[in-house]
C-alpha cells in the first residue's frame, strides 16, 4: 500500500529541459569558472569541458551539445581550428569563441570557420551568458520553424 499522494511535476522553468552546453579552454580555472556561470541558471548545464580542439570535437560527437564555447587559442588544436570541423559534424549546434585573444579574429568573418559568435573575454561573463542565451533561442526559434 503506498502511503501520501503522488503529485504531478508542475510545469514551469524546473520542468523544461536544459540546454546542453560543451565549454573547450585549455585553462582549467576558466572553465571551472564558466561552468559555474552558467550552471547557476536553470535553463542551461554544462554536458562536458574539453581542453583543446581534438577532445572538444571527440566530445562534441559523443554529448552532442547544442552549444559549445571555443578558446580560440588552445594547444594541439586552437578553437579556430576545430570550430569548422565542429560544424561539419554538428551543424546545429551554436558555436561562440570566447577568447582573450581577439586580435585573432581579425581580418576574417568568423561565420566562415562556423563560429556564429565572438565574445572577448574582457568583456564579461554576463556578455556570455547573453550570447549563449541569445543563440540558443535563435536555434529554438529555427528548429520550430523546420
Amino acid at each position: 500500500m503506498l502511503v501520501g499522494s503522488l503529485k504531478p511535476i508542475p510545469a514551469g522553468p524546473a520542468a523544461s529541459v536544459s540546454k546542453r552546453i560543451l565549454i573547450a579552454d585549455n585553462l582549467d580555472q576558466m572553465r571551472e569558472l564558466i561552468r559555474a556561470y552558467l550552471d547557476a541558471d536553470p535553463e542551461l548545464r554544462v554536458c562536458g569541458e574539453a581542453i583543446d580542439g581534438f577532445d572538444a570535437i571527440d566530445k562534441a560527437r559523443n554529448l552532442k551539445p547544442d552549444l559549445i564555447i571555443l578558446e580560440a587559442s588552445m594547444p594541439r588544436m586552437s578553437g579556430i581550428e576545430a570550430a569548422s570541423k565542429l560544424k561539419k559534424i554538428l551543424p546545429q549546434t551554436a558555436i561562440i569563441l570566447f577568447t582573450s585573444h581577439e586580435s585573432l579574429m581579425r581580418g576574417f568573418d568568423a561565420r566562415e570557420i562556423g563560429v556564429d559568435a565572438v565574445v572577448p573575454k574582457d568583456r564579461g561573463m554576463s556578455l556570455l551568458k547573453e550570447s549563449v542565451k541569445a543563440l540558443l533561442k535563435r536555434q529554438s526559434s529555427n528548429a520550430s520553424k523546420k
